[in-house]
């Protein structure tokens, strides 16, 4: 069962049921129902216009997190809210993960406080983004949860980036850097220094590369990016923004004379190719990862295939071992940083 907040996001029901139904035409769904939380009337006529009355169970309420709402007072006035609802159904153990297109701050503070945090040293979930390069996705973690981060968190980070990287993109043995202003050993702050010499350790059979630098992560150097949250949502809205505006000069350039437009139709195809690459609903989707229980982050614009995506990513996660991964490993490394050194050895002179 997957728990969907139903009237999350800019466009409610449509995108929500819409979502299940491009999930169910991209990969099937044997085994799987859904379970949508929010106004039944609104809900129960996309389910019934979609033809997925068979799969999607509906659960009624009248309460919504506004998009705009700040998480404290979603926290005061959240219970039994679709966002709410939704979060608290994985808590019960009746649905494997749920997905919501809402409020970003106000699902991160309800899932903390509902499903509390696994790794123990990080003050809030992470928020990973599947980031197209060069060499396919790289996951890239923390991108905007904690704004700071010392060097147990940025190698917790590692640890659940990897396998979050091999259930959702099917890697097997992801490569992981961390985020530096340079590749050399001596470069970076301490936390990043020594979250490097953890992983060089590597008491977690982690594939460690080493660190990497911005341009790496549209190269596809590793797999797996690792830096703190603020430096995260800063590399995450450039991309964003340098990728709009590529869009608008090619799309200007293209458009700019009859010659311009006869070119752009023959290079059709391949102007097709490539926005299908960059397309950012076929990886829309960020889990919420350091919860005990998976939540997954839907783009609050999303159209019906990105939160189909969104789906998809939770089914992944809700199926393969990441949750035995990342808690044996975070086990491992709580080991290192806890031990005790040994007792000094007496000598006899």
């Amino acid at each position: 069962m997957i728990s969907l907040d139903g009237m999350g996001g800019d466009h409610g029901p449509p995108v929500t049921v819409g979502g299940v139904r491009e999930y169910l035409k991209q990969h099937g769904g044997e085994g799987i129902r859904f379970l949508l939380h929010g106004d039944e009337a609104a809900l129960a006529a996309e389910v019934k216009k979609a033809g997925l009355g068979d799969v999607c169970e509906i659960r009624a309420t009248d309460k919504v997190i506004a998009m705009d709402e700040k998480p404290a007072q979603a926290m005061r006035r959240g219970k039994g809210s679709s966002m709410w609802n939704a979060i608290e159904a994985v808590k019960d153990g009746e649905a494997a993960g749920a997905v919501s297109g809402g409020n970003t701050g106000a699902l991160m503070a309800i899932s903390k406080l509902l499903l509390r945090m696994s790794a123990t040293g990080l003050e809030r979930p992470a928020i990973v983004a599947s980031w197209p390069t060069l060499n396919g996705i790289t996951a890239v973690l923390d991108v905007g949860a904690n704004i700071t981060s010392d060097a147990e968190q940025l190698v917790d980070f590692a640890i659940m980036g990897e396998a979050f990287h091999a259930a959702v993109h099917g890697s097997t043995n992801p490569s992981i850097g961390i985020l530096n202003v340079g590749s050399e050993d001596m470069k970076g702050h301490e936390e990043v220094r020594e979250a490097a010499a953890i992983l060089r350790d590597n008491p977690f059979g982690l594939n460690y590369h080493g660190f990497v630098e911005g341009d790496d992560i549209a190269k596809g150097t590793v797999d797996v990016v690792v830096t703190d949250g603020f430096t995260g949502n800063i590399a995450l809205k450039t991309a964003e923004g340098t990728a709009r505006f590529i869009s608008q000069i090619m799309r200007d350039a293209l458009t700019s004379s009859l010659q311009a437009k006869a070119g752009a139709l023959l290079a059709l195809p391949a102007l097709k190719q490539m926005r299908a690459r960059i397309d950012p609903g076929s990886i829309n989707g960020g889990p919420l990862l350091g919860l005990n229980g998976i939540v997954v982050k839907s783009h609050g614009g999303a159209d019906a295939r990105g939160f189909g995506n969104a789906i998809r990513v939770t089914v992944d996660l809700a199926r393969s071992d990441y949750t035995a991964k990342v808690g044996a490993n975070l086990k491992r490394l709580d080991a290192v940083l806890h031990s005790a050194p040994p007792e000094p050895v007496e000598t006899v002179s």
